[in-house]
């Protein structure tokens, strides 16, 4: 069983000022997501579906569709604010999409078996994909609600240059996800690493707390009950033009109605990832010293 990346890749990037997606930040053009598709294809995946906006689409093409064939088989999807049930209207102010659950579920007729998903701004590490791939090698269609996650430590998961969302994650002593709360303004303060709840209260977590990276697997099952999550949803929501549909939102509903198992796959590696333009030098010096240690050749595809 090959398993298929699903990248998440229509984000504008705004907290970062540009399309971090086609940011060049390897010694020869390489993006953050070259990085990751080269880590997938070497831990067994065997396709990769990209979720875009349509005014990517040739940019995208460019930079990754053509000279991948070569290597994997690619294809791409999009993700648009009007790719939602026909007779419900938006709010004029809308103008990102309806969030990381919707984009996946924009997949759905494009894998027909294990996935699994990532950000395309995220560096996850090689082995993040060696356990997901290794989870999924002996599936059959009977482990058809069988979901699995990969955690890491929040304090391997910080940015120097701002606050960041992180899913906080329960784990129980099989290893299992209980719950994920999506808390947002995580960041590092002289009392701890804290978060702001709903009245700007700011509230301590462990260092060693396991949160979620939106480094998820799925079968295709999943798509299923993205459907039937994001159809009620958007009826409640279509005139909030500051909602958005979460993966963590559908996998707890799942979870607590015992519909689906979400195992936790452990990764101690550090995580980095570009949410702010200050993010980026520190990126591009992770990546040079992977290179020096022998991880990634110097020129990743050819």
């Amino acid at each position: 069983m090959q398993p298929v990346l699903l990248i998440l890749a229509a984000g504008v990037g705004s907290r970062y000022g540009g399309l971090k997606q086609l940011d060049r930040i390897g010694p020869n053009g390489e993006t953050l997501l070259d990085y990751s598709i080269y880590d997938a294809v070497n831990s067994g995946f065997g396709k990769v579906v990209f979720v875009i906006k349509e005014s990517l689409e040739a940019g995208f093409k460019e930079m990754f569709i053509n000279k991948l064939r070569d290597q994997v088989e690619v294809d791409y999807v999009f993700q648009e604010i009007w790719m939602i049930p026909e007779g419900i209207l938006v709010a004029d102010e809308r103008q990102k999409p309806w969030g990381t659950g919707h984009a996946v579920l924009m997949a759905g007729d494009h894998i027909d078996k294990p996935f699994a998903v990532i950000n395309s701004d995220d560096f996850y590490g090689r082995k993040a994909y060696e356990v997901l791939a290794n989870y999924y090698k002996d599936w059959t269609s009977e482990r058809e609600n069988d979901y699995c996650m990969v955690g890491y430590r929040v304090d391997k998961t910080l940015s120097e240059f701002g606050s960041v969302s992180r899913g906080i994650c329960q784990v129980n002593g099989q290893q299992e996800l209980v719950d994920v709360v999506e808390r947002t303004s995580i960041e590092q303060t002289p009392e701890g690493i804290v978060y702001k709840e709903g009245n700007n209260q700011a509230v301590v977590i462990s260092p060693d707390s396991i949160v979620s990276m939106n480094c998820w697997g799925f079968t295709p099952s999943f798509f299923g009950q993205l459907k039937t999550g994001f159809d009620s949803f958007i009826r409640e929501n279509h005139e909030n033009y500051k909602a958005e549909f979460y993966i963590p939102s559908v996998v707890n509903k799942l979870i607590q109605s015992g519909q689906a198992g979400v195992k936790v796959l452990s990764c101690d590696k550090q995580w980095f990832g570009m949410t702010y333009q200050e993010d980026r030098a520190f990126v591009v010096d992770s990546i040079r010293k992977l290179i020096h240690k022998g991880i990634y050749p110097q020129k990743l595809w050819g």
